[in-house]
């Protein structure tokens, strides 16, 4: 089964982009969705974050505080490459069985939409990567607005990510999303035809 991997940096759109691909069919693999089920109340990987940072990185009903989470490994490399180490199998894992299931159950393609599809092994996952494009400006501005944060942390987590440049410079299709969420779902139901070509054609080569 073909897999395309949806990425772009915070702010960009990945969730509203991967909604017009769910609204016309296509399975999406949310990489931000696998990243929560790994760290649910009474998981290893939970218990392992708490022993290593402290119970303030978790919350008084027991789940994990990622606001809290954030703000440490943001500011110590160190920090985040532990945490990082510890989870990326564990997600990649995931991501992997359930592609698995999606080939068993015929689809012809698959999205798989993560924001760090480029700085993870994720990326060996893929066949197509598409790139939710818009100005860092306009990243900026949408993040503080949906998470009410102040712009140097935008800035925190933008430096953690790969570039624009980066990204654009491995995309194999591009998503404009400085517009209208209609332009962008017109922009999605463009591309869906050719992906579905695609996936035909490597669905033939493998039979």
């Amino acid at each position: 089964m073909l897999v395309a991997g949806l990425t772009g940096g915070i702010g960009s759109g990945k969730s509203a982009a991967s909604a017009c691909f769910t609204a016309l069919g296509v399975p999406v693999i949310d990489a931000d969705v696998v990243a929560r089920q790994v760290v649910e109340p009474g998981s290893e990987a939970l218990l392992k974050i708490a022993a290593h940072f402290g119970q303030n990185v978790i919350t008084a009903d027991g789940t994990l505080d990622r606001p809290a989470l954030r703000r440490i490994v943001f500011d110590k490399e160190r920090e985040r490459n532990w945490l990082e180490t510890l989870l990326h199998p564990l997600i990649r894992n995931q991501i992997l069985d359930t592609i698995e299931q999606l080939d068993t159950d015929g689809h012809d393609y698959a999205i798989l939409a993560s924001p760090l599809l480029l700085e993870t092994d994720q990326h060996l996952l893929i066949s197509k990567v598409i790139v939710v494009d818009v100005p860092e400006s306009l990243q900026v501005e949408r993040t503080m607005q949906r998470d009410g944060i102040e712009e140097a942390q935008v800035k925190q987590i933008l430096a953690a990510q790969a570039t624009r440049e980066e990204r654009l410079s491995h995309a194999d299709y591009i998503l404009d999303n400085s517009g209208s969420q209609d332009a962008l779902a017109a922009a999605v139901a463009a591309l869906h035809p050719q992906l579905q070509t695609l996936a035909a054609e490597e669905n033939s080569r493998n039979d």
